[in-house]
């Protein structure tokens, strides 16, 4: 029986493909990334596609005239159109559980370089210059007894909330589904209504997927709700949040200041934005560690060998 065909597309470390290579017949590419052309004139050669860096949009999907998995090398699927290709008979999986950390820790990473404003004592060291951190206007926050407000419960949100109980924070959250108590006492946060949530956190991090009704959550309403010396940390998806609202919240002092690793319209960010003192950005780097990249690709390509083995696993398009 010939071997099953598997296309990888985008920068995947070759180190997570191990597994893979030695049972399958893995197309690679070493050098530059595979084109969107060359996909589309190369995928109905192929089973299975470990993608990444391309979108699985419905002219892809039906030059997969033999897919049975596309497996993402991402926890994220808004890229990809999963129920027509459920309606193709094509599985497809995400990769949750290698992202956990690192975006955890992007995240924090974020909070605390927004909430001790070091982008712009960065900037102001940098020119030259120097200020006193003695006038209240130059100041951030104190993160113990700080109240930490988290917009989805999941893997990612419970590892930031346990990162936060380390810095003494205060954790509220809210979520789609409540958490049972044995976990919320498990992880010493509690559950709020999302108005309250909004009203009482000096933080809020956002770790939801990006949806019809996650889109645009946070918005001028919101911010008009929050505490003038809160900040936001957003680390998931970009539309969740209305780019315009936010720069006008941190342009008027509606909210202190933002950490983002994902914006609106990336790799597109607004010149308002960029030209902010009080918000520091990244450019959608959250698993962006060796490590993390590494186990991300073996996550995908378990993703494929489970398929083909008879039980598939982190499926969306159930």
């Amino acid at each position: 029986m010939p071997k099953k065909k598997v296309l990888v597309t985008g920068i995947v470390p070759k180190e997570g493909l191990v597994k893979l290579m030695e049972k399958y017949d893995v197309t690679y590419s070493d050098g530059e990334p595979f084109s969107r052309d060359y996909v589309l004139e190369h995928l109905p050669e192929y089973d299975a596609w470990l993608l990444m860096g391309q979108k699985g949009d419905k002219e892809m999907i039906d030059a997969g005239k033999n897919l049975q998995i596309i497996s993402l090398n991402a926890v994220g699927f808004d890229h990809v159109d999963i129920e027509y290709a459920k309606q193709k008979g094509i599985v497809v999986s995400n990769s949750p559980q290698a992202v956990r950390v690192p975006t955890a820790e992007m995240t924090f990473a974020l909070l605390l370089a927004a909430t001790k404003r070091l982008a712009f004592y960065d900037k102001i060291v940098r020119t030259g210059n120097w200020i006193d951190p003695s006038e209240r206007r130059y100041q951030g926050l104190t993160l113990e007894g700080a109240t930490l407000g988290i917009y989805g419960m999941g893997r990612i949100g419970s590892t930031v909330a346990g990162f936060a109980k380390a810095f003494g924070m205060k954790v509220l959250y809210h979520d789609l589904y409540r958490l049972p108590e044995e976990r919320e006492k498990e992880l010493g946060v509690s559950y709020v209504e999302f108005d309250d949530l909004v009203e009482k956190a000096d933080v809020i991090t956002i770790h939801a997927p990006s949806l019809p009704s996650t889109h645009h959550k946070f918005n001028k309403e919101v911010f008009k709700k929050m505490k003038n010396r809160s900040y936001l940390i957003n680390a998931a998806r970009g539309p969740i949040v209305s780019e315009e609202d936010l720069i006008e919240a941190l342009k008027t002092g509606e909210i202190a200041g933002a950490g983002l690793d994902v914006f609106e319209f990336e790799p597109e960010v607004s010149e308002e934005l960029r030209a902010l003192d009080n918000v520091i950005m990244a450019p959608h780097a959250g698993t962006g560690t060796i490590e993390g990249r590494r186990t991300l690709a073996a996550e995908a390509a378990a993703n494929i060998l489970s398929f083909f083995e008879g039980n598939p696993v982190n499926v969306v398009n159930k």
